[in-house]
């Protein structure tokens, strides 16, 4: 990509609209991500913190890239000239890390996992760097402080019930990522709560999560079948009357 402009990375917080604005919301999760990610590389880290911090890059990665593709890749085809075709190479991108992310999730105990991870972390950078530089820039030229606050108001409400784990499947663009990935968040962070550090733990502790709410929600609709036995149902006979019976059971 060509950066049509001076990268966010290289301006202070009033030259980016402010605090509050997309692009400094952008610019912290960047910087969060990539203070996680040299955390997950170093050598001095503690046995069995890996999982741990793996799992906080993963959900901060896919809580970003979903906000991002539901509120500003739209935003950025419709003010800039080249959007289109900036945002799908964006959205090629996103779609890597979400498959090669999804195969480390599903392989917690393959030996080439800490080489997939560095390959991620190495994908995730670049996404950090076309966004800074080639395609938040734009977002600045288009629109005054004030809109760019607002812009980071609504990105930030998507990203507080965004998905937080890999769906391939899912659609990189409204409205099919919102019908598509939204009703995952919910399962997501039923995910995220499953205790362990291992994968393979929080699996198990998943499954069995699973099958308590189930549980619960037979439980829920039996109570209700037992305070609403019955119930009137009405409808019409020849001759236009109406005739009312009543049915068990509900």
């Amino acid at each position: 990509m060509t950066a049509p402009a001076v990268s966010i990375s290289e301006q202070d917080a009033d030259a980016l609209g402010g605090d509050d604005s997309i692009l400094m919301r952008q610019r912290r999760d960047h910087a969060r991500l990539d203070a996680m990610m040299n955390r997950c590389l170093s050598e001095d880290l503690p046995p069995g913190e890996l999982d741990a911090l793996w799992l906080d890059v993963v959900q901060l990665v896919f809580r970003h890239a979903f906000a991002g593709e539901t509120v500003l890749r739209p935003l950025l085809r419709r003010v800039s000239p080249d959007g289109e075709e900036l945002t799908r190479q964006v959205e090629e991108e996103h779609q890597a890390i979400n498959d090669l992310v999804a195969r480390i999730e599903r392989s917690p105990d393959d030996p080439r996992r800490a080489e997939w991870i560095q390959e991620a972390f190495a994908l995730i950078r670049q996404d950090i760097r076309d966004e800074e530089d080639a395609l938040l820039p734009r977002l600045r030229t288009a629109f005054d402080d004030r809109k760019l606050r607002r812009i980071g108001a609504a990105w930030e409400a998507v990203r507080a019930t965004a998905p937080t784990r890999p769906h391939p499947g899912v659609p990189r663009r409204p409205s099919g990522n919102a019908l598509r990935g939204v009703p995952l968040s919910a399962y997501d962070r039923l995910r995220d709560l499953a205790p362990g550090s291992r994968p393979t733990a929080r699996r198990a502790s998943l499954a069995v999560t699973g099958a308590l709410v189930a549980a619960a929600v037979v439980r829920a609709a039996r109570r209700r079948r037992m305070t609403h036995p019955g119930r009137v149902m009405r409808r019409r006979v020849p001759g236009g009357s109406r005739r009312t019976r009543h049915r068990a059971g509900g």
